[in-house]
């Protein structure tokens, strides 16, 4: 955040406005670019996630990790963990609500279920709060494995922050090459919605953005 900001501050809300205005711009060119080349979408997604962490004002990294900051761990990109899927009604209206340590009780209800060829399947959630917006988490094999995915899961879309590839033919694009982790993988600070048993796979996805602790990002 700026040297002289708080969290409560007016010029942290701006820059975290910024950081959103600045994500979903690239999400934007990502899903006209992805369309016709996903290879080159991910590397310009992984670019530009190592810039804005590595030097925006409300980047999950402070001010000292961000000057040596040597970028996030990223898998190369593998065309085989990319998918179109259908939006089934299983499991539509159930409700679940996720404590958390700094955004009290958040409500979400599901929407319905996607079924990944090979993989499984994954609960698609609705935000019910301010914002709305589609969620996939997901932890797979990989969780908590040395030089493999973070521990709680990662995120495969969540539209209320621009995560979204877009749909082709009325199904959704899955990819995990684009998989992320929430900001508490960096900073316990944040609150973040985890995975729960509808949104955990059996098999291992090794793609998408891995996990280093913030002292690794840095080469502390």
């Amino acid at each position: 955040m700026p040297e002289s900001a708080s969290l409560d501050s007016a010029d942290y809300a701006a820059a975290v406005m910024d950081w959103r205005v600045q994500t979903f711009a690239l999400y934007g060119q990502l899903r006209d670019l992805a369309a016709s080349d996903p290879r080159r979408a991910h590397e310009l997604w992984r670019r530009r996630r190592d810039e804005l962490f590595g030097t925006h004002p409300a980047s999950v990294l402070g001010a000292e990790a961000r000057a040596a900051f040597t970028g996030l761990p990223v898998a190369p990109y593998d065309p085989a963990y990319r998918f179109t899927a259908a939006l089934s009604a299983a499991g539509a209206g159930e409700e679940m609500t996720v404590a958390t340590g700094t955004d009290g009780a958040v409500p979400f209800m599901r929407l319905g279920t996607f079924t990944i060829p090979g993989l499984g399947a994954l609960a698609a959630w609705k935000l019910r709060s301010y914002g709305g917006g589609i969620f996939v988490p997901f932890r797979d094999a990989t969780a908590g494995r040395p030089d493999g995915s973070y521990g709680a899961g990662r995120y495969l879309l969540d539209t209320i922050k621009g995560a979204f590839l877009g749909r082709a033919g009325g199904q959704f694009i899955l990819d995990f090459n684009f998989a992320y982790n929430p900001s508490c993988a960096y900073d316990e600070a944040w609150a973040c919605p985890l995975p729960g048993p509808d949104n955990r796979l059996g098999e291992a996805v090794p793609v998408g953005e891995l996990y280093s602790p913030v002292s690794q990002l840095f080469g502390a």
